[in-house]
């Protein structure tokens, strides 16, 4: 039996699931404007071990998404899984976040898009059979009336890119599944029990999150 402790936070979702061989027993989740990871993210973990039952002692391993995403995002959830895995010494899983938002979309065929908001009309997207097996790799692109026109299957596009992207991807092959925002911790309970019983793990000490773009810090122009 494997317990373990989803922690997904690449987007405004602050969000976590405990899951038994894959399946969620409790999720804790909440999408701000403000970002709230800082403060929500350890008060969620307290939360599900309390109401679940369950003790901290008992995990087999933490997920958490790897990105892309926010920077300062990624780098909570990040150091708290690793802060969680060394002082359990447990096993780090990472976890694709656009896998993790395209695992929402239930369909019979077609592909699936993931995309989360980057700036103006950039996103981080791949796409994804309706298997869940990734056909194109994680991409930052400029989203315009051309982009996807080589796909002749029906598409169906999840994520917080709906508005600026609906207006430009109108083709009678486009559908958006408007109700799929955000990457959720629940979805990825079956992805990290996978790659946990094929060993999938990565190095505690040295994993970094997948950023995708280097971060920047940029200096407020003076008045």
């Amino acid at each position: 039996m494997s317990y373990i402790l989803n922690i997904e936070t690449a987007t405004k979702n602050c969000s976590v699931s405990l899951a038994k061989d894959g399946v969620t027993i409790l999720c804790k989740e909440i999408a701000e404007e403000g970002y709230s990871h800082a403060e929500r993210l350890h008060v969620f973990i307290e939360e599900i071990f309390k109401e679940s039952g369950y003790n901290i002692k008992d995990l087999s391993a933490v997920a958490v998404s790897q990105g892309p995403g926010s920077y300062t995002g990624l780098r909570i959830g990040v150091s708290a899984a690793k802060g969680l895995c060394f002082a359990l010494d447990i096993p780090l899983i990472a976890i694709d976040t656009l896998e993790t938002l395209a695992a929402q979309a239930k369909i019979n065929k077609g592909l699936i898009i993931p995309m989360i908001d980057a700036r103006r009309m950039e996103v981080y997207s791949a796409i994804f059979d309706s298997k869940l097996e990734k056909k194109r790799e994680v991409q930052a692109q400029i989203i315009d009336e051309n982009s996807f026109n080589e796909l002749q299957d029906d598409l169906y596009f999840v994520g917080d890119c709906t508005v600026k992207c609906k207006s430009v991807l109108n083709k009678s092959n486009h559908f958006f599944l408007e109700t799929l925002v955000f990457p959720s911790a629940n979805e990825m309970s079956f992805l990290s029990f996978e790659k946990f019983k094929i060993n999938d793990i990565v190095d505690v000490a040295y994993f970094e999150p997948y950023y995708l773009k280097d971060f920047m810090i940029t200096t407020p122009k003076k008045k």
